[in-house]
């Protein structure tokens, strides 16, 4: 049998349907025989070539969308141009609205339903990701557009409350009481000096959380590991 002489490429496209079918179908109702009909072209075997598992196929694509953020994030912070607080709020703006991130997100969601995997987000959310917001906070209480005594203390609560307590998947909620927790969460952030949440922040937040149901097609918005761990979380 010839080698593929183009191995990224099939790779690229075993992983391009997949994710449409993520989307459509939900990771819980995609099987690899779904994906080999969604091709046309290639086999179960060459699609086990590239990946071992559906599992090892949703993680790559969310480290395929975790390259997309890390390069809009490091375009936004190196603008000289915005105040740490703009910053914030367009990287924010950004992970609520960005549709292919989203929708890998919403897909990857059931995986959290597994303890294994909800205790490896939860090391995310508790430890890489504050890692992540801590800088920016920082720079926002040097230059005065964020100023918090707390900067640790609100990368922590911007990591886990968004991905935990605001996610309908584990707090069921109508989108009037999404509302009324998003505004919680931003009063008890300004009252610590960490002004994020402007009325539209809110608006377009809740509207945001409101996506990640207990759907089997739902999954989680973005959590933010080191490079190259997988994400599996949201902000």
């Amino acid at each position: 049998m010839a080698r593929n002489a183009h191995p990224e490429v099939t790779r690229n496209r075993i992983l391009d349907a997949a994710q449409q079918l993520f989307i459509t179908k939900g990771y819980e109702h995609t099987s690899i025989q779904n994906i080999v009909d969604e091709l046309g072209d290639l086999s179960k075997g060459a699609i086990y070539h590239h990946f071992k598992s559906k599992e090892d196929i949703l993680e790559e694509l969310i480290n395929r969308d975790n390259d997309v953020q890390d390069d809009f994030n490091e375009s936004v912070m190196g603008r000289s141009d915005l105040t740490a607080l703009e910053k914030f709020r367009i990287l924010w703006h950004y992970s609520i609205t960005a549709q292919d991130h989203v929708q890998i997100m919403r897909a990857a969601m059931p995986m959290l339903s597994d303890p294994v995997s909800f205790a490896a987000n939860m090391r995310i959310w508790s430890k890489h990701l504050p890692e992540r917001f801590l800088p920016l906070i920082e720079e926002g209480v040097k230059d005065g557009s964020i100023p918090t005594a707390y900067p640790r203390e609100a990368a922590e609560l911007l990591s886990l409350l968004p991905n935990y307590w605001l996610m309908p998947y584990f707090y069921p909620a109508s989108l009037s009481e999404m509302e009324h927790r998003v505004r919680c969460l931003a009063a008890m952030l300004s009252a610590i000096g960490v002004p994020i949440f402007d009325d539209e922040l809110i608006e377009m937040t809740t509207k945001g959380m409101m996506t990640f149901d207990r759907l089997p097609s739902a999954a989680c918005g973005d959590s933010s590991p080191q490079r190259g761990e997988p994400r599996k979380g949201s902000q």
